[in-house]
């Protein structure tokens, strides 16, 4: 029995270390190159509008590089496409988290917060994406991009375009 408890809390140690380092840290380079061969290849069934097997690189490419914003919207496009909008909602926040996490190890990336702006546009939850915009005004409000984007409204014709329709929730 002591060599059962022994086994357990050493195991509850490993499990609480393992659980302080970055989980960027945690991506090796071979992972990193598997994804982007995986989202490569994605790009391409996209082109020959093979959703379905766009959807299953994707989501392996996510698997493998979690912290990768971009291809969490992808997959949540590519899922919106196929008419799954509950799982492309699922990426979306997973895209949304990934950027958040971003942001907070690079504070001085406006394109970053913006990015955030556009996750939230995406899954309609306007409010909290002019709120997100508000914020970013008064901490990148020197920034070219963030001034452009605020002074001609960018949030508002960026929902009205078609094409964000499309892959909007």
């Amino acid at each position: 029995m002591f060599k059962i408890v022994l086994f357990l809390g050493g195991l509850l140690c490993l499990l609480a270390v393992a659980g302080c380092k970055s989980k960027s840290a945690s991506i090796t380079s071979l992972q990193r190159k598997q994804a982007a061969s995986l989202i490569s290849e994605a790009e391409f069934a996209l082109t020959i509008r093979e959703l379905a097997r766009a959807e299953k690189l994707l989501t392996q490419a996510c698997a493998l590089e979690f912290d990768n914003g971009k291809t969490w919207i992808s997959l949540g496009m590519t899922r919106v496409r196929l008419g799954r909008k509950p799982a492309a909602k699922e990426a979306y926040e997973s895209a949304l988290k990934a950027y958040e996490e971003a942001y907070a190890l690079q504070p001085k990336s406006a394109q970053l917060y913006l990015q955030q702006v556009y996750l939230l546009a995406l899954m309609r939850r306007m409010t909290e994406a002019r709120s997100v915009l508000a914020e970013i005004q008064k901490k990148h409000g020197a920034d070219p991009e963030v001034r452009s984007f605020v002074q001609t409204r960018q949030l508002d014709a960026m929902v009205q375009a078609p094409q964000f329709k499309e892959i909007a929730l």
